[in-house]
């Protein structure tokens, strides 16, 4: 499994000399697994991916499959600018979680509105398929992909991808429920609810190779911001710990972090895991990096 990272930011795009190290786009991964292409969320790194998979392909047609974790902002916004959209032999299926009032593809289709943007969808001449998915298995060839449903603001998918005894965990944009219902000083009922849930994801991440990871705050930061869809690098590396990891790859940057803040980040996260007694190696996703599983 070869994991490369084209946009490691949350929320928006930060380019800069500040975070040239570690990059300012945002959310975008694309996962070779065998024969198959993956790209994992599609936020303005998709940009400089489609450029590379076009050089690459060399005139052949693309053939790969969208995973969307959900269908915030920085998670789509690069879509419009996915040179390869707009080549007529190259096929996507776009797969994402099913929505509550409005489907995969409107979403998808609506930002390309002429409200918001000068060229629609039905430009790309690229052929498009949508897939909506619940929480559950399914397979794209011989890669077993497993889904689980993430806390955050809107209907969000955490994915498991798993081939040949290897297991790779993207799960973006989730917040522990342990850590926001003791900041909102909620009764014991409601923690051991809060248990329950953090340990059904504890279980979707357990023993995987890689666990790519939201891990945008710090705990001294949380309590501003409780409840807006993400957790803190205490916590997550502690999940690491217990949930016994290969590698830990912290993502979606906070767009006010600098790469020397994100430095010190990871020196944090580090520490948890070392107080825990954790083996478990951890690193922050940075913009052209590919990790080998």
């Amino acid at each position: 499994i070869e994991i490369t990272f084209w946009g490691t930011r949350g929320s928006i795009a930060t380019p800069g000399p500040a975070t040239a190290r570690y990059g300012g786009n945002t959310s975008c991964v694309e996962v070779r697994l065998a024969d198959r292409l993956l790209v994992i969320d599609a936020g303005t790194g998709a940009r400089p991916l489609g450029a590379d998979l076009l050089r690459r392909a060399a005139g052949r047609p693309i053939d790969a499959h969208v995973l969307i974790s959900h269908t915030h902002w920085d998670h789509i916004q690069g879509l419009p600018f996915f040179v390869p959209a707009f080549v007529k032999q190259n096929r996507f299926e776009i797969v994402g979680p099913t929505g509550i009032d409005v489907t995969l593809e409107r979403v998808i289709k609506g930002q390309m509105d002429p409200h918001y943007f000068p060229v629609e969808m039905t430009e790309m001449a690229a052929t498009f398929a949508f897939r909506e998915l619940v929480a559950g298995p399914f397979a794209i060839g011989d890669v077993t992909v497993r889904t689980q449903y993430l806390h955050h603001t809107s209907i969000a998918l955490g994915y498991r991808l798993e081939l040949g005894g290897r297991s790779v965990v993207y799960a973006t944009d989730h917040e522990l429920h342990r850590r926001m219902y003791e900041v909102r000083g909620d009764p014991p009922a409601m923690l051991a609810a809060a248990d329950r849930h953090d340990a059904e994801f504890q279980a979707f991440i357990e023993g995987a190779d890689v666990y790519v990871a939201d891990a945008q705050y710090q705990a001294s930061e949380y309590p501003a911001r409780r409840g807006w869809g993400h957790s803190t690098i205490e916590d997550v590396a502690a999940l690491a710990a217990r949930a016994g990891v290969g590698r830990l790859v912290v993502f979606h940057h906070d767009p006010m972090r600098s790469d020397d803040d994100l430095d010190a980040h990871i020196a944090l996260g580090r520490r948890i895991l070392a107080e825990h007694g954790s083996r478990v190696e951890c690193l922050a996703a940075r913009e052209g990096d590919t990790l080998l599983v």
